[in-house]
């Protein structure tokens, strides 16, 4: 099993303090050294908000990645449980965009470079669980309300085992089974 993160929308704030975390971890302490109009800042998450509820949103990793399948240059590959893209394959087709179930594949443009028609050349984006960077994700280690969470397999098999077991104490309820 993969392992991703999980934000909890009851202990989000909607701070995105993950956001800029993120971005800090893959770029380096130089975006407060960079002139702010010279700078694209491309966090690998989203904070969703709403009137009633925030929460991130990014990568699940997941067993069988949809973005991977249909991935036609190939620059999407499954290493040690995480999904990664290589921007250096990556044809800034979308068709991982289109495929993940969850919405957590967008693009950015790549600094400055073209593509051969003179446009920006724009390529996939995504959470990586900072695979490289020593300390695990930023987002989680950074969280001023701990909504963020790193789920491992164990986790999931816990989960599981509860879930069920709250399924059975409910079946076996007398309340449940009294004739109608």
């Amino acid at each position: 099993m993969n392992r991703y993160v999980q934000g909890d929308p009851l202990l989000c704030i909607g701070c995105r303090t993950c956001t800029i975390a993120c971005v800090v971890a893959h770029e380096g302490k130089r975006i407060y050294e960079i002139d702010p109009d010279g700078y694209d800042f491309h966090p690998r998450l989203k904070v969703i908000k709403t009137f009633n509820v925030s929460v991130p949103v990014q990568c699940k990793h997941c067993e069988n990645p949809a973005c991977k399948s249909v991935c036609q240059s190939g620059a999407i590959r499954v290493q040690d449980g995480t999904v990664l893209i290589d921007r250096d394959k990556c044809i800034g087709c979308k068709s991982c965009t289109e495929a993940c179930p969850f919405g957590a594949v967008h693009m950015v443009p790549l600094g400055f470079q073209l593509n051969p028609d003179g446009t920006r050349r724009s390529v996939a984006h995504k959470c990586d669980l900072c695979h490289g960077l020593e300390g695990g994700p930023a987002c989680k280690r950074v969280c001023p309300t701990e909504a963020l969470r790193l789920v491992e397999s164990e986790d999931l098999a816990e989960l599981l085992a509860m879930k069920r077991t709250k399924v059975l104490m409910t079946a076996s309820s007398p309340e449940i089974n009294r004739p109608v």
